[in-house]
């Protein structure tokens, strides 16, 4: 089997088929360029996933235990406990290629330089065109996964332009509610705040910003001195935390929604995480959703008789199997990045109502934060 990517989730999946007897060929450059900080939230579902091959105790998190979420100039807000579901935590939040290096050095597949260039149906096999290190080459394989990220695409594609790029910085505030992570939504797109490593040694507090602004306004807000860049950002998120007091540099990428119609691209060839689909950071689902993507497949594969991984059968029994969280997933950010990225007076008065009404309804808040934990089917 070759994997294309090693990324937290082509890692992921090399992670959990160590030991079962099957070869994988990891693609990816030999050296790993360093990238910006990507802070990203692993539910409590993901952390079950990594648990299960060892690898989450490796992994230095800060743990969200609590979630406050509300709109900016408008009622209504509604507030997730961990308590209310017996869990330690509802997430962890770290940097995502801190995830990646982890669950790499944990998994020790064999590794390929060079990327994935394209691939061709060779019958029982898929032949697998490598731009390696040392030069082209080729090699055949029962199964190809695309976990690279997205960036091999297709014909079956389907793609939304939000609009709205995320700006994505360490800040520090003067107060903190330890263990809460805080989800605000904007006329512009959604602020999230997450606990990042508790106080710093000037007592100030640490959090993970992740700001969606319209796509127009980003590179001139990510480029402010950092007192006028606080300063916005308390404007938009108000006084609950104190002042901002220092941001850290920041790093920007535009924000879309794209997916692949099917799980699978081509004949034997399926395709996982962002190479799957890429969501909106809205509610911190695309990474969680690649994990499941990961460990769904690991598992069908461990039960699949060897000479049946990859055909037919195999690709469409893995598409069934992820469809429906895959497509929920899509459906419920996609419908929250629409529904409060505007300042629509109606909808702001519905939005508050739905919030209040969350915050009113027990049950109802459990089901959504369970959901958002474990995916649509309720499992990891």
């Amino acid at each position: 089997m070759v994997v294309a990517g090693g990324g937290p989730v082509g890692a992921s999946l090399a992670l959990a088929l160590r030991g079962s007897g099957r070869t994988v060929v990891l693609v990816e450059p030999r050296a790993r360029a360093e990238g910006p900080l990507r802070p990203v939230a692993l539910s409590h579902g993901s952390r079950l996933v990594l648990e299960r091959s060892g690898a989450f105790a490796r992994i230095e998190s800060t743990p969200i235990e609590s979630i406050h979420v509300s709109q900016a100039g408008g009622f209504g807000r509604t507030l997730m406990r961990c308590e209310d579901h017996a869990l330690p935590a509802l997430g962890y939040v770290t940097d995502a290629s801190q995830v990646a290096g982890t669950l790499l050095e944990a998994a020790t597949p064999e590794r390929l330089p060079g990327r994935v260039a394209s691939w061709e149906d060779a019958g029982e096999r898929v032949a697998v065109a490598i731009d390696g290190e040392h030069g082209p080459r080729r090699i055949a394989a029962r199964l190809l996964v695309l976990a690279d990220g997205g960036r091999l695409a297709g014909d079956d594609l389907a793609l939304r332009d939000y609009g709205q790029t995320a700006i994505v910085a360490i800040v520090r505030a003067e107060r903190a509610h330890p263990g809460r992570a805080w989800e605000r939504f904007t006329p512009d797109g959604p602020l999230a705040l997450l606990p990042f490593g508790g106080r710093s040694d000037d007592a100030h507090y640490i959090y993970a910003l992740v700001w969606a602004v319209e796509a127009s306004a980003a590179a001139r807000l990510a480029a402010l001195p950092d007192d006028r860049f606080c300063a916005r950002l308390g404007e938009r998120f108000g006084r609950r935390l104190g002042r901002f007091v220092a941001a850290g540099p920041r790093a920007s990428f535009p924000l879309r929604l794209w997916f692949r119609r099917r799980a699978h691209a081509d004949p034997r060839v399926v395709a996982v995480g962002n190479a799957a689909q890429t969501l909106h950071p809205v509610a911190g689902q695309g990474l969680n959703l690649g994990l499941r993507d990961a460990a769904e497949l690991a598992a069908l594969i461990e039960r699949t008789d060897p000479a049946r991984v990859g055909d037919d059968a195999f690709v469409s029994e893995f598409g069934s199997a992820r469809r429906i969280d895959r497509y929920a997933s899509i459906g419920v950010t996609d419908f929250l990045v629409r529904l409060f990225s505007n300042d629509d007076p109606l909808l702001r008065l519905a939005r508050g109502a739905g919030l209040a009404a969350l915050d009113f309804l027990p049950p109802a808040r459990r089901l959504l934060a369970r959901r958002m934990m474990l995916g649509a089917r309720g499992s990891p």
